[in-house]
């Protein structure tokens, strides 16, 4: 990963072999980064994307290999018990031209990723809510 900070945003370069979430993670750990908005494209062979079933209030979630684009990666950076707390979706385009999408787990770059944080003057925590199943915003 190499990355610049221009202002109060930072773009990133991730290569081949890198896994993004834990690239992100990481990056917000060093620089101290605690409220972002998160957006970027790049090329992946593995990713794990899930979804959450309301009705059953867990995430299903399904690996997807082979040569796809990142057609768009979006999400958030947040605290959660004083650490880094990553909230990401993406949407996936194979061969055939066929998308696949939903909450990022994780994805290997299989030839580049362009990436930017967004940094936001504050911080925002999360917390466990039980009625849904998640953990969301505690302002």
């Amino acid at each position: 990963m190499d990355y610049k900070r221009f202002g109060s945003k930072y773009v990133l370069r991730l290569d081949k072999g890198e896994e993004i979430v834990e690239s992100i993670k990481t990056l917000c750990s060093k620089e101290g980064i605690k409220l972002a908005y998160v957006t970027g494209i790049g090329a992946t062979n593995r990713a794990v994307v899930g979804l959450f079933e309301t009705s059953t209030k867990k995430y299903h979630s399904k690996e997807l290999t082979g040569d796809m684009e990142i057609t768009s990666l979006t999400g958030n950076v947040s605290q959660m018990g004083g650490e880094v707390y990553l909230h990401l979706h993406v949407t996936l385009a194979d061969p055939s031209y066929n998308a696949y999408g939903g909450h990022l787990t994780s994805a290997v770059i299989s030839a580049t990723g362009e990436i930017i944080i967004d940094t936001i003057d504050g911080e925002v925590d999360r917390e466990f809510n039980e009625e849904v199943g998640l953990n969301l915003f505690k302002f």
